[in-house]
């Protein structure tokens, strides 16, 4: 197993993601730790060599994940079986190489854990774990319950080695990689599995700009790739049955979970008083209630009750501000899927509140 850590100017996280993968309770000579060093400093590189990892330095003149890791896959020389990427900020929970190594033995071209909050330490890291859990039980968690493939994130996932490198060689995304062989893998009828109890922490945001960027790019990457496959995707779902597909092109096009909830809610109660006002019978108020409260349901029921506490309700007070900055977004992503926008992790382990 090749566990591949690509990273930029991540010097701050790297050396304790290092160690900690390398901990990980499966035969050491079954899996390597490989390190792909984009700009990183001298000093983080020398204390680098000095663990029994594989470390791979590049550099790009215009940086992106899917460079570092074709690089990375260019210059190994072992024969791998799995190929799992993680981001600079992950660490692999107890068991995770386990259970990956698990689920390909049935078989499986690729495999999506699960990415769960490392720290809960602001309300911005609050609301953003909650996103995360809520397209964990919807899009990942929900569609293998209707025999959909989960959808993958860019971290936490594995696949079969020798179909990555393969897969990863026809990237040509600057950002949105994993949307781009999402598509590809599901237009082929590959199924992806999602793996519930194989948790990997990933570091949430912890500051509104940071946010904002972010989002600005998933949203860039989105419209992107609905603009570039929904017609495709329609096409394979007449004449070749391939729900899976339409289904992923048909998601690129929703807005951020965060959008949509104030969306309705607000459009919602404009009606119902526009329908007062105008003296408009009930049963057209009675369409927005209703339509307004199953979107409220969907997200109460997909949040884990552990987010049930004092700490969101504080985390709450911000959606407001969230809301405006995701609105704000959507009027400046028109080229940040062709730019690097990078998400500096700033946060080492003995930082993070985990609670």
């Amino acid at each position: 197993m090749a566990v591949l850590i690509p990273g930029y100017k991540e010097d701050e996280v790297i050396l304790e993601v290092a160690k900690s993968a390398l901990e990980q309770d499966y035969p050491k000579n079954l899996f390597d730790v490989v390190i792909i060093a984009d700009s990183f400093k001298k000093e983080t590189i020398s204390e680098l060599e000095t663990l029994p990892i594989k470390l791979i330095e590049v550099s790009f003149e215009k940086s992106t994940k899917s460079k570092a890791l074709n690089k990375a896959m260019a210059k190994l020389k072992s024969k791998y079986d799995i190929a799992l990427v993680l981001d600079a900020d992950n660490l692999m929970t107890p068991g995770f190489l386990n259970k990956i190594n698990a689920a390909f033995e049935y078989d499986f071209i690729a495999v999506q854990g699960h990415r769960a909050a490392k720290n809960l330490n602001n309300s911005w890291a609050v609301l953003d774990a909650i996103s995360e859990e809520i397209n964990n039980n919807i899009f990942r968690k929900g569609h293998r319950v209707l025999g959909l493939s989960s959808a993958i994130i860019g971290s936490g996932m594995a696949f079969k080695y020798t179909y990555f490198k393969e897969l990863m060689a026809t990237v040509t995304a600057v950002g949105g990689f994993d949307k781009e062989i999402e598509l590809k893998m599901l237009k082929a009828k590959h199924k992806i599995v999602y793996l519930d109890d194989a948790i990997v922490l990933d570091e949430k945001i912890q500051k509104s700009e940071v946010f904002g960027n972010q989002r600005r790019r998933w949203l860039s990457a989105q419209f992107h790739y609905f603009r570039k496959d929904f017609l495709n995707a329609l096409k394979d779902l007449i004449t070749k049955g391939n729900v899976d597909y339409f289904d992923k092109a048909i998601q690129f096009i929703q807005p951020p979970r965060i959008l949509l909830l104030g969306a309705v809610i607000f459009l919602s109660s404009c009606f119902i008083i526009v329908n007062y006002l105008l003296n408009n019978q009930f049963i057209y108020s009675i369409y927005w209630i209703i339509l307004a409260v199953a979107c409220i349901l969907s997200f109460v029921f997909s949040v884990p009750k552990i987010f049930y506490n004092l700490k969101t309700l504080k985390a709450l007070a911000s959606l407001p501000k969230g809301m405006f900055m995701m609105f704000l977004s959507l009027l400046k992503i028109k080229g940040a899927n062709k730019t690097f926008i990078h998400t500096q992790h700033t946060s080492s382990n003995s930082k993070i509140n985990k609670s």
